[in-house]
C-alpha cells in the first residue's frame, strides 16, 4: 500500500484515476499498456475492457480490468474509492488467484490544491511471494510518476469556458 500527497486538487485527482491516458503513463517507459479490446477514453463505474502489458517490449499478458467506484467519509474527510477487481489473464500474473487493486483520494485539510493518494494491490496465489519483489518495485515506479505527473492534471474547467472563441 502506498499512501502519499499530491500536487494537484482532488477533483483533477479523481479526473486521472478514471483515465486509460494517464494509466498508460504512470508505467512508461517501464510497462506498455495496450487496448486488447475497447477501452473507454474514461473508466465509469462497471467498466470492462482488456489490455496487453508488455516490459521493455517484451510481452507480459493481457489483464482484464473491473472499475467499481464507491465513496465513504473516513476521518471527517470524503474519500473516493476506484476498484479494479481484474484479473490477469495470461503471462506471468495470470498464475495469481487474487487481485484486487483500490485507488483513494480525498482534500488535504486546509491545502486544497493538495490529494491524499493511497494506492492499494492485494495479490494472492501460490507465486505471489515470488511475484511480489517485482510488484512492490513497480508500485515504487508508480508512486513516483504520479508524484511527477500530478500538477499537470489540473485544469479549472470555468476559467476555460470563459475564455473567448473565435469566430469561424
Amino acid at each position: 500500500m502506498l499512501k502519499f500527497e499530491i500536487e494537484c486538487d482532488v477533483d483533477a485527482a479523481w479526473r486521472a484515476i478514471h483515465s486509460p491516458q494517464v494509466a498508460s503513463e504512470l508505467y512508461g517507459p517501464l510497462v506498455a499498456m495496450k487496448p486488447w479490446s475497447d477501452v473507454p477514453t474514461s473508466w465509469e463505474h462497471g467498466d470492462n475492457a482488456a489490455v496487453a502489458l508488455s516490459a521493455l517490449g517484451i510481452p507480459m499478458g493481457k489483464q482484464f480490468i473491473s472499475i467499481t467506484n464507491r465513496e465513504r467519509t473516513h476521518a471527517g474527510r470524503h474519500v473516493r474509492i476506484m476498484r479494479d477487481a481484474g484479473i490477469p489473464l495470461t503471462g506471468p500474473l495470470a498464475t495469481l488467484d487474487v487481485w484486487d487493486h483500490q485507488m483513494a483520494v480525498s482534500p488535504v485539510a486546509g491545502q486544497p490544491h493538495r490529494t491524499l493518494w493511497r494506492d492499494r494491490l492485494t495479490i494472492g496465489g501460490a507465486t505471489a511471494p515470488l511475484l511480489w519483489p517485482a510488484l512492490w518495485a513497480t508500485w515504487q515506479w508508480r508512486q513516483l510518476r504520479i508524484t511527477q505527473l500530478a500538477p499537470s492534471w489540473a485544469f479549472d474547467p470555468a476559467e476555460q469556458s470563459d475564455q473567448a472563441v473565435p469566430d469561424a
